[in-house]
């Protein structure tokens, strides 16, 4: 049996984030009583909630969320198991050899932590296990498609050369941050889905992540040769 499980963090007025990012802000507009329908206002910053990185956020040449190739966020994907890592404890290179052929050109691979339980403490924001620098330039040279971790980033405080690695013109590998409930699937490979809001020129944006959870060896050949436009 397939499962759709919904990966994503919830949205709401507050939410926590980073001191240096906008605040969260969702208010009333109008009511029915007003014109007869509901009607609401979202402030927020593109990487609030479960969100994608787009390479523009780091490099002011780099691609902005609607040239991104979405095939990158769907597709198979590879869930690695690193629930035993301490907070603050960082996921090395030698963690991923240990993955084998999942970490490989145009594989896909969402990062399971467990970080998701400590959300909406303050700490969720500073003391996740984290992929380090060496790593993350690991993930670049092997070809990596799209990271996805359940964490709202991938290295709190060198946050600069993490995505450096990642999002350069070389790899303009996809990043995913802050999944929420990895621990509800029960396969070790599921079909991922994380499509962004389409905001033109900009660096990033919330996305509804999504997971097929079950039998899905017949589905992956559809993926081989999926073409894809841009509107």
């Amino acid at each position: 049996m397939l499962k759709l499980v919904d990966l994503s963090q919830d949205l709401y007025h507050g939410v926590p984030n980073f001191a240096c990012d906008p605040q969260t802000a969702i208010f009333t507009h109008l009511i029915i009583a007003d014109r007869g329908y509901n009607n609401a206002v979202i402030v927020t910053g593109t990487h609030q909630g479960t969100h994608l990185d787009a390479p523009y956020h780091f490099f002011d040449d780099g691609k902005t969320i609607e040239q991104l190739d979405l095939r990158k966020g769907f597709g198979p994907a590879w869930v690695l198991d690193f629930t035993h890592k301490k907070p603050k404890e960082e996921i090395t290179v030698k963690d991923l050899e240990a993955c084998g052929d999942k970490v490989s050109s145009g594989s896909r691979l969402i990062f399971h932590t467990g970080w998701d339980k400590v959300f909406p403490e303050r700490r969720y924001l500073s003391d996740q296990p984290y992929l380090g620098v060496e790593t993350c330039q690991y993930i670049a040279d092997k070809g990596v498609a799209c990271i996805a971790i359940d964490a709202p980033t991938l290295y709190p405080e060198k946050y600069m050369p993490v995505h450096h690695a990642l999002l350069n013109k070389e790899a303009e590998v996809l990043i995913i941050e802050s999944l929420m409930g990895l621990d509800r699937l029960e396969n070790d490979r599921v079909i991922l889905m994380a499509f962004p809001i389409k905001i033109v020129k900009r660096d990033g944006a919330p996305i509804r992540a999504m997971a097929v959870d079950g039998d899905i060896e017949s589905f992956l050949p559809l993926f081989e040769e999926m073409q894809y436009q841009i509107a």
